[in-house]
């Protein structure tokens, strides 16, 4: 079994997609490129290499491809391949033209310890252009069930090959050439239905203005829509510039993301390294039924593939995981992409809440403030609606509803955010009612004693949602609901009348990592005026907190964090656990990974220095088991009696009604046996 720090252990493979510098016309120098560039892929470890369209002879090369001397001498340096292929780790895959049965074949070919596993033929032809293939290859189209004699080693030929690991670690790949990927129906469309989940694209591309991008954009999307990765190389320097030039650019795809790219018009060989996930390619295909309807309409329809398995050992050493992973799964580190998530998360939100009062016949909402996060950015949302509906701001009756624990800060706050919003703002002061509900059940609160139980703090949580209701009944309003995902992960919210239920939440679906960015966003943006920008900020300085125990001797606030775990981890649970159903040990692994190392990888913009801490895997651990009981065992029965609100992000919705469908009482058994048997307490 190989170690827990071993990417392959959670179901990685290691991709390469290289760039040597091409001699044209000389098998023996581009071989040894070749082979250079093995050695680094075999020091790293790698699954699987793939190298450009006719790399061995050199793509750009016209009518020499028909001098028999060249083509003796690829076939030399391919047998020396697959010699020295037998002490290396890699399978790989190396572009060549062959000969057979009286035509000339433009070739991927696959070798891996010592034996030549295939040869695909490229089947779509450019002759448009700049490109004339058409002169002097056959295309490989239909060809299927054959064989192919190369240096004397026979192996399988044709466009019907798709080439299995078999062992601890399997995987499917599939070969592609070039071209193959541009028309409508790329071959590789084929072969994932069949079963491949690693598309390999050797390419000779040359290069015009916005061809990279076109690139990009072709292997992303194939990737996406074929619910694989993608790795694609393209031909560099060295190449003959007669009449045209070459950018040497390699990249590596997965699931319509860009994992990794080479640098382009370097001088010198190029190689992008990806840990690809197969995991989460097999979760995707799972979910994802149509993927599987799709692949029965085209097995009625289409040829099959022969199934080319061979024997692969992976390693068992610690390595560094070739593999960027963003340590808050809802906020892009992208500066760009995470202003376009916050405007979407937005505005989908303000859109749910103007349909639900159009819906229901209503003109005001009722909320309550804090001045905590949640609830600011609830507010926020009911501000907007408002202005998009044509309503007046005051139609929004804002109470705050001091408890025993509320402190002069939060509540100050609360009030400003009010009146910067321009709501009708109210106060009732909770701690009467309370008390006479603690004195009528016999709580020892009732009578002074600090008693800071669950029914303490509930009675408040209860008592808050219970006025707000009847404040809607009273008024004619709906109720808006503040609390976000992360704390219907955990639990972490009254249940009935509490803070679990509103008429309608547009936060439901709101991490609370990502909610803190939103308000940046709407502070940032100056569209509720720089006052209203003034007490977002202070709000987001404010510590997490339910402010439902009053302060202790040392005058410690309540903290949320201190009982549930840092949201920051929290939410990296919630999200790979709900979204790809990963087994406990792989979300540690991938953790560790975002999260022991601050330097390691770039932090959202505007996250504050003090938040940007690393964890240790014993921490990471430790939250996790509590993640596991609290989410599996002890919180369903709460998010199966949602009220109504908006899903926000692909990885972000418990309703029952929606992504999230499960039993109220369950075990979290399960999950914590292969926690505590699989994860060490150190790394």
């Amino acid at each position: 079994m190989s170690s827990f720090f071993s990417p392959y252990r959670h179901e990685f493979i290691r991709l390469a997609a290289c760039v040597p510098q091409v001699a044209v016309a000389e098998p023996q120098r581009n071989a040894a490129s070749i082979e250079a560039m093995l050695s680094a892929g075999d020091e790293a470890r790698t699954s699987l290499m793939v190298f450009p369209e006719l790399g061995l002879s050199a793509y750009a090369i016209d009518d020499l491809l028909f001098q028999d001397a060249l083509l003796d001498a690829v076939e030399r340096e391919i047998d020396r391949l697959v010699d020295v292929s037998r002490k290396l780790f890699p399978v790989f895959v190396v572009g060549a033209p062959l000969r057979a049965q009286g035509h000339l074949y433009n070739c991927g070919i696959v070798i891996y310890r010592g034996h030549l596993l295939g040869a695909v033929p490229k089947i779509y032809l450019p002759n448009y252009r700049e490109f004339y293939e058409r002169r002097h290859f056959t295309s490989g189209e239909r060809i299927a069930g054959r064989t192919i004699t190369v240096a004397g080693r026979q192996a399988p030929f044709g466009t019907d090959l798709l080439f299995g690991a078999a062992g601890e670690i399997a995987f499917t790949f599939h070969v592609e050439i070039c071209e193959d990927l541009w028309v409508p129906e790329p071959p590789s469309g084929a072969a994932a239905l069949a079963g491949a989940e690693i598309l390999l694209n050797l390419s000779a591309s040359n290069i015009t203005i916005g061809k990279a991008q076109m690139r990009r954009l072709l292997c992303a999307s194939q990737s996406a829509r074929c619910l694989c990765a993608y790795a694609y190389s393209a031909a560099g320097a060295g190449e003959s510039t007669t009449d045209l030039a070459w950018d040497g650019q390699a990249g590596i795809f997965e699931l319509g993301e860009d994992l990794a790219e080479t640098e382009r018009f370097s001088a010198n060989p190029e190689i992008a390294f990806a840990d690809v996930d197969i995991g989460r390619i097999r979760q995707e295909r799972m979910r994802m039924n149509t993927f599987a309807d799709c692949a029965r309409a085209n097995a009625s329809t289409q040829p099959g593939f022969r199934n080319l398995a061979f024997d692969f050992s992976p390693t068992h050493e610690p390595l560094p995981l070739r593999r960027n992973i963003e340590r808050f799964p809802y906020v892009p580190a992208d500066p760009a992409m995470l202003q376009d998530n916050c405007y979407e998360a937005y505005n989908i939100q303000v859109q749910g809440l103007a349909q639900r009062l159009k819906a229901a016949g209503l003109n005001k909402l009722v909320i309550g403030v804090s001045g905590g996060l949640d609830s600011t950015q609830a507010s926020i949302v009911s501000a907007r609606t408002m202005d998009r509906l044509g309503l007046p701001r005051t139609n929004i009756l804002a109470y705050t509803l001091p408890g025993f624990a509320t402190s002069g800060a939060t509540k100050a706050n609360a009030w400003r955010l009010i009146k910067a919003l321009g709501a009708s703002g109210g106060e009732i002061d909770i701690r009467p009612a309370a008390r006479q509900m603690m004195g009528d059940i016999g709580h020892a609160a009732a009578t002074g004693e600090a008693h800071y139980d669950v029914t303490f703090e509930n009675i408040q949580a209860g008592l808050r949602t219970d006025y707000l209701f009847r404040l809607a009944n009273h008024n004619g309003g709906l109720v808006v609901g503040t609390g976000d995902l992360s704390e219907l992960g955990l639990g972490w919210c009254t249940y009935g009348v509490g803070d679990q239920m509103s008429h309608y939440n547009p936060n439901v679906s709101v991490a609370k990592t990502l909610i803190q960015h939103l308000i940046r966003f709407v502070a940032a943006n100056g569209e509720l005026g720089p006052e209203t920008a003034a007490v977002l900020y202070d709000i987001l300085a404010t510590e997490i907190s339910p402010e439902l125990v009053p302060p202790g001797a040392d005058g410690a606030i309540q903290s949320t964090e201190n009982v549930v775990g840092p949201y920051a981890l929290q939410d990296f649970n919630l999200f790979y656990t709900t979204r790809y159903g990963f087994r406990p040990s792989k979300i540690a692994y991938l953790s560790w990974n975002a999260w022991a190392d601050v330097a390691r990888g770039v932090w959202p913009a505007n996250t504050p220095e003090t938040a940007r801490r690393a964890y240790r895997l014993a921490e990471i651990k430790h939250w996790l088991r509590v993640f596991l009981l609290r989410f599996f065992q002890l919180s369903q029965f709460k998010r199966s009696a949602l009220p109504n609100g908006p899903k926000i992000s692909s990885g972000g919705s418990l309703s029952p009604r929606g992504d999230w469908r499960a039993p109220s009482d369950a075990s979290a058994a399960v999950w914590l046996r292969e926690l505590e048997k699989t994860v060490p307490d150190e790394g």
